[in-house]
């Protein structure tokens, strides 16, 4: 009997110790955080504006339902493109994907299976999907998913140096407003080259470029679609009316010597006098110097200011939108709900506005244009960073955003048009120094058709 007295003992603590040590798992478990990993661009793994919104995620809402956003990459969209392809095709040493990476379209068209990513629309309402601006969704949606979730965008903005622009009026009666419109800008470039070539008398044809433009791409496909054209016909570029009407312009102030065709981007030749008006994706903001140095040495301190992108007389008011988004790759429900928290606590007006006034950046809901970013740009204290914001607000409320096709032929036809654009109308401008002003005309038609030739081939 003793002996079954003591057995029975053991055997009710074994019991008792195997449901504490139970118990004590379920604790843990529930204390223990899902962990969702991130590869991102926006700045430097030790100086990001989205690692400190991440810390403050965690710190709140994550420490609340036990989420923790991890940032194991910060890099570029290329490179991580790279990355993405690499891990995705099971590349002898390449990484694991993350849970949330940033992406353009072309790297989920490039995978060899988009739907190891998550539609965003098994996780947001439709209610929830509607406070997004539509267009920045539909680029968004590949194969009728909506696999790129929009936290950051960009669009084409018109920068100005102010300070030399404003002796250039005074001087000339151009204004600003004059600058509006395509038309206006260019005849604006031809009157800014005789203007200054006419103060070096002595040296004939040393005329200076108003003008310069970083995407002809993205002028010519928004330009024919602004007036009821379409750009492309299949996988090719569709030379219509609309075309032309965006050429001659360009090409009359080229030749004349009003627009940079030199290579870089925009924000050199702003620099250094040699241009002062650009219309630039408005990201570049961050590139814009606030000094102006010439080729003898001399700096000059200057105001940049920012305008909507310019439209064509006739057209509508269509403009470029550009921007990443974040992908989130399949997993477990638990860490595919941690994610989407995270990019729903993210694009929350108030942490979008405070997020994208750090990077440069638009908003990505109606609300934060209507309600957070008026707040937000009254407390700005760059002047430089309130006139983009205010010409943010401008294009927001006056145009409609474009969505480029998603075209296996795009890149290409990017890369060759904005090679051949500048190398035409190049020629065109030191055959015009040769021939005069009589020959311009058919100068124009001559680099044009050139121009197509090589496009056609």
């Amino acid at each position: 009997m003793k002996i079954r007295r003591i057995a029975a003992f053991l055997l009710a603590g074994i019991l008792l110790a195997c449901c504490c040590a139970g118990c004590s798992d379920t604790a843990k478990k529930e204390e223990t955080p899902t962990t969702i990993t991130v590869w991102h661009v926006y700045g430097g793994q030790t100086d990001s504006p989205l690692n400190d919104l991440i810390d403050a995620f965690n710190q709140t809402v994550g420490k609340e339902q036990r989420i923790n956003v991890q940032v194991t990459s910060v890099s570029n969209t290329n490179t991580i493109h790279e990355l993405v392809l690499a891990a995705a095709n099971g590349e002898p040493g390449a990484s694991e994907l993350p849970d949330l990476f940033i992406s353009y379209p072309k790297t989920v068209m490039a995978l060899p299976d988009d739907s190891i990513l998550v539609d965003y629309r098994d996780y947001f309402s439709q209610e929830e999907l509607s406070a997004f601006l539509p267009a920045f969704l539909e680029e968004g949606t590949v194969n009728d998913r909506l696999v790129v979730l929009p936290v950051a965008k960009s669009t084409e903005i018109m920068f100005i140096n102010q300070t030399i622009f404003d002796r250039f009026s005074q001087a000339t009666g151009v204004t600003i407003e004059d600058l509006d419109t395509w038309e206006g800008l260019y005849r604006a470039a031809e009157i800014y080259a005789d203007w200054t070539d006419d103060q070096t008398p002595d040296i004939p044809g040393d005329a200076k470029s108003m003008f310069v433009h970083d995407y002809y791409f993205n002028y010519f496909q928004v330009g024919a679609q602004s007036l009821g054209e379409d750009f492309f016909r299949g996988d090719e570029l569709a030379f219509g009316p609309a075309f032309q009407t965006a050429w001659e312009p360009l090409a009359r102030a080229a030749l004349q010597g009003g627009v940079w065709l030199k290579g870089g981007y925009a924000t050199e030749s702003i620099r250094t006098g040699d241009s002062i008006v650009s219309v630039a994706s408005s990201a570049s903001i961050l590139y814009y110097s606030d000094v102006v140095t010439y080729p003898d040495n001399t700096s000059e301190d200057i105001t940049i200011i920012s305008r909507p992108c310019p439209v064509f007389e006739n057209g509508e008011k269509l403009v470029m939108q550009r921007g990443a988004g974040f992908c989130t790759v399949r997993s477990t429900p638990e860490r595919e709900r941690a994610a989407v928290t995270f990019l729903k606590w993210l694009t929350e007006p108030e942490h979008n506005v405070e997020f994208v006034t750090r990077t440069g950046y638009m908003p990505v809901t109606q609300a934060a244009f209507e309600t957070e970013l008026p707040k937000a740009i009254e407390g700005l204290e760059s002047a430089k960073y309130a006139s983009l914001y205010q010409a943010y607000l401008n294009t927001q409320q006056n145009y409609k955003f474009y969505v480029p096709p998603q075209l296996e032929s795009y890149l290409s036809l990017e890369t060759t048009l904005e090679d051949h654009v500048r190398a035409q109308l190049a020629l065109g401008r030191r055959d015009y120094l040769e021939a005069g002003e009589t020959a311009l005309e058919q100068i124009s038609a001559d680099r044009l058709q050139s121009f197509r030739e090589i496009m056609e081939r």
